[in-house]
């Protein structure tokens, strides 16, 4: 049975191979979430069974949150050898000072494991094997003794790593012998196995157990953990972001600002608990929306504090430093503070969902009218 790289990575860290933070996501509004969350350069990876996916193009750099967006869309398209791109692993975008190519295997011809490895990393092995042989480290381990850590930092000596790195190599092909013995694996590999300023990363992963082995490592099979989205966002075909705390309300929000003429740009709720910080990636997110001229946030304050999201949208304007136009409707629990703290941040609110709504059309169609006239 193959594992898709993500499932892959986190049986690896489970064994102590250090990973880069990732998110699955299986649409191009989860990829802007997730981008947003970062902060920073990222990659796209399409999740596929097949190999050759880079050369493909299955795997994208992106710089901003909008960029994920459309590439997200173009990678969910894609059908790579056959099968069909239906999910996407993004991770921050390392800086690379080297890498390096491991994999254990079996060697059906010698009948035992075979660790291979080569200081050349990210290219394909067989290519390599072809034009350059004498580059690809072979170490049959006896599978009737234990594979030992000093023998794992004799391979890392002959791949011609410097003094320094012999020992954290040697622990990382230690380690990857590990997960291939216990979890019965066919192939565990790491091409690329990344050197950065953080240390040895495994940039990706590759992992097939034993299809008559799988019955002692169901919990694998069944592995299916992802990051719970804090919100729940839909992107629409308007200009105009809707935002409030719960379905309902933001529904309601939407069905108002239709009322008035305008057209919803995105449904996102950011539910009926949200924290501070919860407000100010969601603030972020639809800012980094194209399609979006203005922001409508319906908040009534309920479970979620007024002041907490006013804290919200102050964090994120103050961060960000962006000239952004929004119209927020603010009530409810702790209305006082939270209108006081938008006094003095020079931020207008409304009281009442009719007005707000109105006014954010209003808005809307004058920034509109501007362009149009440019």
């Amino acid at each position: 049975m193959k594992f898709f790289e993500h499932s892959a990575k986190k049986v690896f860290e489970s064994e102590g191979i250090k990973i880069l933070e990732g998110h699955v996501v299986y649409s191009p509004e989860e990829a802007m979430e997730v981008a947003t969350e970062f902060g920073r350069p990222i990659v796209l990876k399409s999740q596929v069974l097949v190999g050759g996916r880079g050369k493909a193009g299955g795997i994208k750099f992106a710089d901003n949150p909008g960029e994920a967006l459309e590439i997200a869309n173009e990678l969910l398209k894609l059908e790579i050898k056959g099968e069909k791109v239906k999910h996407l692993l993004i991770e921050e975008k390392a800086n690379i000072k080297k890498e390096f190519f491991l994999s254990v295997s079996n060697d059906r011809a010698n009948r035992r494991p075979i660790i291979m490895a080569s200081a050349e990393g990210g290219v394909e092995i067989e290519e390599l094997a072809k034009t350059s042989p004498e580059k690809i480290i072979r170490y049959n381990v006896n599978p009737l003794k234990e594979f030992l850590p000093y023998e794992a930092r004799e391979i890392a000596r002959k791949m011609g790593v410097g003094s320094e790195l012999i020992s954290p190599l040697g622990s990382i092909i230690w380690k990857l012998y590990n997960v291939y013995d216990k979890y019965d694996a066919e192939v565990a590999e790491i091409n690329p196995l990344i050197l950065t300023d953080d240390g040895l990363i495994a940039a990706d992963a590759k992992l097939e157990i034993e299809n008559d082995a799988l019955f002692r490592h169901q919990d694998l099979v069944k592995q299916n953990r992802f990051k719970q989205k804090d919100f729940a966002f839909v992107k629409l075909d308007g200009d105009i972001a809707v935002i409030g705390n719960g379905a309902g309300l933001t529904l309601t929000g939407m069905d108002m600002v239709t009322l008035f003429g305008g057209k919803p740009a995105t449904f996102l709720d950011i539910g009926g608990g949200a924290s501070e910080e919860t407000i100010n990636k969601a603030l972020s997110l639809v800012l980094n929306y194209p399609p979006v001229k203005v922001v409508f946030l319906n908040v009534l304050g309920g479970i979620t504090r007024a002041d907490d999201v006013a804290r919200g949208v102050i964090a994120a304007l103050e961060a960000n430093k962006w000239d952004v136009n929004i119209v927020i409707r603010l009530t409810g629990t702790n209305e006082e503070e939270g209108q006081r703290l938008f006094d003095e941040a020079g931020i207008p609110y409304e009281i009442s969902l009719e007005e707000a709504a109105k006014k954010a059309v209003e808005m809307c169609n004058e920034i509109k009218a501007k362009e149009a006239g440019k």
